[in-house]
C-alpha cells in the first residue's frame, strides 16, 4: 500500500515522496482514510510511529479541498514547546503553497506570534498556556475552525493542562472534527476523549502501555551512592552514541550535566527552567550530532523527536509508570533498534515492578560486578557476568 491508495491528493503524495516516505506506517494506514471521511478518532500511538503525518496530511487535504482563505481552520494542541515546534516544521514540509501555519508557544516573543495571528494562519500549533494568553487578548479567531487535534493528550493531563484544554474546547465551534492522539490509554484518558468526541473510531497502532519490540530493555540495580559511577562507566567504557539520559528533577539534570562537562563529555541539558533559545540549542546540537549526551526531564522529553537516538538511560525511575514507556520510546524509532537502560536503587524497586506490571514485560536485571546492588533476587545471567559485551570494551581517550 502507498500513500495514493489512502486517498491523498497527488500534491501530498509527492511531498511524501520528496521527504522519503515510501510506505505509510500502521497508524497512517488506519487514521488517514477516517480523517478524510470526516470522522473523529481516538488513536493510541507512540511518538515515532508516524502519527504527526497521520493527522496533518488528511487535515491539510481537507483544507485545500475547501478554501485556504477562510482563516484558522485547524488547531493542534501540544504538551511541550519542542513538540509544537517539530509539528510546525512537519506542517511546513507537507503543506503546499498557499497553506499557512504558525506555532504559538511559551518562551518565545509575543510580538512575532501576535503578528502571525493577525494574518489568520490556516493552521495553529500551540501549547495551551500561551494560546490562552493570546485568546484572552482577543487575538485568536476560531469562528472558522473545523478540526481540533490533541497531540499526546496523556502528557497534557499529566502536566495539569486539563482546565486549559476545557477552556479552549469551550471557545471553539462545537461542530468540528476532533482527533485525539495519546501514547497511553488510561481510563481517565478514555473518559476525557469520549466527552469531547462524537462517535469516535478507536485506533490502537501501539499496544496500550507497551514499548516497541525494537527496544532492548535492561535494568541495573545499584546502591544509591553508585548511580553516578555506573552512569559514567556506561558512558566511558562503552561505545554509546546519541544517549538520552532522564532525570526526575531539573536540579538533578543540572547536576548530571555539570559532572558530564567536567568529564569532557559532549553533553547538554533540557528542562523547564531553560529558556526557549537554550532548549532549542540543546535539541539542535543533539540532533546534529554535535552533542552525544542529552540530559532531560520528563516535561521536556515529549518534544524530543529524533529517529537516531541509540540509547535511553533512566538515571531516575519516573514517578508515573506510563512515563517509562514515553521515555524509552525516544529510541527504537523509524525501524531502528535501540537500547533502554534503567539504573535503580532499592527504594525504586517497587516503581520498577509497577513498570513491569504496566508493560506486561519482565525487564532483565543486570548485576554489575563492581557497582551492583545486593537487594535484588535476580540471578547473574551470562549478560550479568559480561554486562558490556554488546558494545565492546573500548575506553574513551
Amino acid at each position: 500500500m502507498n500513500f495514493k491508495d489512502l486517498g491523498l491528493l497527488p500534491v501530498l503524495t509527492e511531498k511524501c515522496r520528496q521527504l522519503g516516505f515510501s510506505e505509510p506506517t500502521p497508524i497512517q494506514k488506519q487514521a488517514i482514510p477516517i480523517v478524510l471521511q470526516g470522522g473523529d478518532i481516538i488513536a493510541c500511538a507512540e511518538t515515532g510511529t508516524g502519527k504527526t503525518a497521520a493527522f496533518l496530511l488528511p487535515s491539510i487535504q481537507k483544507l485545500i479541498e475547501t478554501d485556504t482563505t477562510r482563516g484558522t481552520r485547524i488547531l493542534v494542541l501540544s504538551p511541550t514547546r519542542e513538540l509544537a515546534t517539530q509539528t510546525e516544521e512537519a506542517c511546513r514540509q507537507f503543506a503546499p503553497k498557499g497553506v499557512t501555519c504558525t506555532a504559538i508557544i511559551g518562551g518565545s516573543g509575543y510580538k512575532r506570534q501576535m503578528d502571525a495571528l493577525k494574518r489568520s494562519p490556516n493552521i495553529i500549533i500551540a501549547t495551551p498556556g500561551r494560546l490562552i494568553d493570546l485568546m484572552d487578548q482577543g487575538l485568536v479567531d476560531f469562528r472558522m475552525l473545523t478540526t481540533l487535534v490533541l497531540d499526546e493528550a496523556d502528557r497534557m493531563l499529566d502536566m495539569g493542562f486539563l482546565p486549559s484544554i476545557r477552556r479552549i474546547v469551550n471557545a471553539i465551534p462545537k461542530k468540528r472534527q476532533t482527533l485525539f492522539f495519546s501514547a497511553t490509554m488510561s481510563p481517565e484518558i478514555e473518559a476525557l476523549a469520549y466527552k469531547m468526541l462524537t462517535d469516535p473510531k478507536l485506533i490502537e497502532a501501539s499496544p496500550r502501555g507497551r514499548a516497541s519490540q525494537l527496544i532492548e530493555q535492561t535494568a541495573y540495580p545499584v546502591q544509591a551512592n553508585s548511580k553516578m559511577v555506573l552512569l559514567l562507566d556506561l558512558l566511558e567504557k562503552e561505545d554509546l552514541r546519541r544517549v538520552l539520559v532522564f532525570t526526575r528533577t531539573k536540579r538533578q539534570a543540572d547536576r548530571l550535566a555539570h559532572v558530564l562537562e567536567k568529564r569532557q563529555h559532549s553533553s547538554n541539558r533540557i528542562h523547564g527552567d531553560r529558556s526557549q533559545s537554550q532548549r532549542d540549542a540543546a535539541l539542535n546540537g543533539f540532533r546534529s550530532g554535535q552533542t552525544n549526551v542529552l540530559v532531560a526531564t520528563d516535561v521536556a522529553a515529549r518534544g524530543i523527536d529524533i529517529d537516531s537516538v541509540a540509547h535511553v538511560i533512566n538515571y531516575d525511575i519516573p514517578v508515573v509508570p506510563e512515563d517509562y514507556v514515553h521515555r524509552i520510546g525516544r529510541t527504537g524509532r523509524a525501524g531502528n533498534k535501540g537500547r533502554a537502560i534503567t539504573i535503580f536503587t532499592a527504594a525504586e524497586e517497587h516503581a520498577m515492578r509497577a513498570i513491569e506490571r504496566l508493560t506486561g514485560e519482565k525487564v532483565e536485571r543486570v548485576i554489575h560486578p563492581e557497582h551492583g546492588g545486593n537487594f535484588t533476587e535476580a540471578p547473574k545471567t551470562e549478560t550479568a557476568r559480561r554486562p558490556f559485551r554488546q558494545f565492546g570494551s573500548r575506553r574513551r581517550r
